[in-house]
């Protein structure tokens, strides 16, 4: 190996690395908030990527479908959990008890307009572009922003419908359930787009030079926008009161629940931030390989590895792990690519050994031998 080929694959694997970053970034504010292993979250790279593809073909984006489905079952449920507590403690007609009684359930108002209004509002928008304009004359921003608009609120929808319920399972329940919702959302990914892969068109269409070194618009627009976002990320939970509450939510559930944050808007508002982080990192990747129905578990992983080797604690470090995974991925790829997967994995089992041997646990047990 050359220098010339060593920087092409330090190039690549950087590239690859910084969407590995965004999707770790996601996994640890998820498990941080709500304990859930998020291992669907690389089906919302499958949806973004194949959205935004989708789109460009002047094809409809069928994941608003889903949209709908789900945000009727959440008003349904809401509604049927209105009724109860309206027949348990009936307000006094007589009385002001009314208003008082509907101004405590505006919940249910936020919630019509959150899982009915928004995804039939957005439905009748693309219909309109449907018919008056196409999707493939649209600017790549704004097929970028629709497919945001399509796949991210999956997030808190998939949370509402499926953890909510559950979320004070253990662990070991949580991923079962997590397993399964990925196995049940990879098949509605084969059912709305298809076994044929997309690739989509890149952001910026340029091409720089730098001696031996030779760089594409789409991979300069990834780490650019990657690096930007993990920078907004450090000051929104540094500086905003909405990440406080996240990040105390992460350190103390019951803390946080006792202090009035609500830990459930808490939990929807991870699942949204890291669909959108999956989402957008579908549109970063799209240009630089084909994505199918698939294809996100394997980029999930990868994105999970980088956050075990980050501790599935700390966001700098779970950065800088997938950073690493995308480097090994790189590098391993020249060398033997049959077993650049095996390789990848494999790098989670010296981590999660060094931290069994290091848990306080273990060593009390040592100490009481």
């Amino acid at each position: 190996m050359d220098s010339s080929i060593a920087l092409i694959l330090l190039q690549d694997g950087f590239v690859t690395g910084s969407v590995y970053a965004l999707l770790a970034i996601g996994l640890v504010l998820v498990f941080s908030v709500t304990r859930v292993i998020f291992i669907p979250q690389g089906e919302m790279v499958t949806y973004g990527a194949l959205t935004i593809a989708a789109l460009q073909i002047n094809s409809f984006p069928v994941v608003i479908y889903l949209q709908i489905v789900l945000g009727i079952y959440i008003f349904l449920i809401e509604s049927f959990q209105f009724y109860k507590k309206f027949n348990l403690n009936p307000p006094n007609l007589q009385s002001k008890q009314v208003v008082g009684f509907f101004k405590s359930n505006k919940p249910l108002a936020f919630c019509f307009a959150q899982y009915i209004l928004y995804p039939f509002a957005l439905l009748t928008v693309l219909l309109q572009l449907s018919t008056a304009y196409s999707f493939s004359n649209l600017s790549l921003g704004t097929q970028a922003l629709l497919t945001l608009m399509v796949v991210a609120p999956l997030g808190p929808m998939l949370y509402k419908t499926v953890f909510e319920p559950i979320a004070d399972a253990s662990i070991l329940v949580l991923l079962i359930v997590s397993v399964a919702l990925h196995l049940s959302l990879m098949g509605l990914g084969l059912w709305m787009f298809g076994a044929e892969g997309g690739r989509s068109k890149p952001m910026l269409d340029i091409r720089l030079d730098w001696g031996a070194l030779s760089m594409s618009g789409q991979s300069l627009f990834v780490v650019i926008s990657s690096a930007i976002i993990m920078v907004s990320f450090s000051v929104f939970f540094h500086y905003s009161m909405t990440g406080k509450a996240l990040r105390a939510t992460a350190i103390n559930r019951l803390g946080a629940s006792l202090m009035g944050i609500k830990v459930k808007r808490a939990g929807q508002l991870s699942f949204l931030l890291a669909a959108c982080l999956g989402a957008f990192s579908g549109i970063l990747i799209g240009p630089i390989t084909t994505i199918y129905y698939d294809s996100g578990f394997i980029i999930g992983l990868k994105g999970f590895v980088g956050a075990i080797l980050g501790g599935l604690a700390a966001y700098p470090l779970a950065a800088a792990g997938a950073i690493w995974v995308g480097l090994m991925e790189a590098y391993i790829s020249f060398w033997a690519s049959a077993y650049k997967e095996v390789w990848v994995f494999s790098l989670i089992i010296p981590v999660l050994m060094w931290r069994s041997l290091t848990h306080p646990q273990l060593l009390e047990d040592d100490d009481s031998l």
